[in-house]
């Protein structure tokens, strides 16, 4: 894969596996990026709807133990997840919205596609929001369906986003 030309990746950021007690954190992380980046392409009310409430949060953290993410770091400060399934589903890719463009998305892309390779898939796939689509598409992703989910009777746009890998080729070629 060729690498998208991003800024050198800051000295102090570092990817790591989900750890039992990460939830509280990975949830703020969460609740973040879709209040503050995903703000820009959804209205107040799809932003209300698709946040998962205070209360929610114990079966929220439930969910994402099971999911068991990488974790983005800067420095000690957990800032940003993403996971991947060993069908190639990338459930959540979330970085938080006080350190957007930062290199941090582009390290869990990094980790996302290390893992592939080490788990031999051929195909990766996402339900991308429009926020996150130019992201995606940058990585190699393509749109395949346009899709329209509704969550609390709003419908919030999304994308299904699919990458093939090559066979035999390895997805860190030309990375910085």
């Amino acid at each position: 894969m060729t690498a998208p030309t991003d800024k050198p990746l800051p000295s102090t950021l570092r990817t790591r596996r989900f750890r039992a007690g990460d939830e509280f954190a990975l949830f703020h992380v969460h609740r973040s990026a879709i209040q503050s980046i995903a703000s820009r392409d959804y209205t107040p009310e799809q932003i209300q709807a698709w946040l998962p409430e205070e209360g929610e949060r114990d079966a929220w953290a439930q969910r994402v133990r099971a999911l068991a993410p990488f974790v983005a770091l800067d420095g000690d400060r957990i800032v940003g997840y993403a996971d991947l399934q060993a069908n190639g589903l990338i459930d959540q890719f979330f970085v938080s919205g006080q350190h957007p463009r930062r290199g941090i998305g582009a390290a869990l892309m990094w980790r996302v596609h290390e893992e592939a390779a080490l788990l031999g898939l051929s195909e990766l796939h996402a339900h991308v929001s429009l926020s996150a689509e130019a992201f995606f598409r940058r990585f190699g992703f393509e749109v395949v369906e346009r899709r329209l989910p509704v969550r609390r009777g709003l419908a919030l746009p999304n994308a299904l986003m699919r990458k093939r890998l090559p066979p035999g080729t390895g997805p860190l070629e030309g990375r910085p």
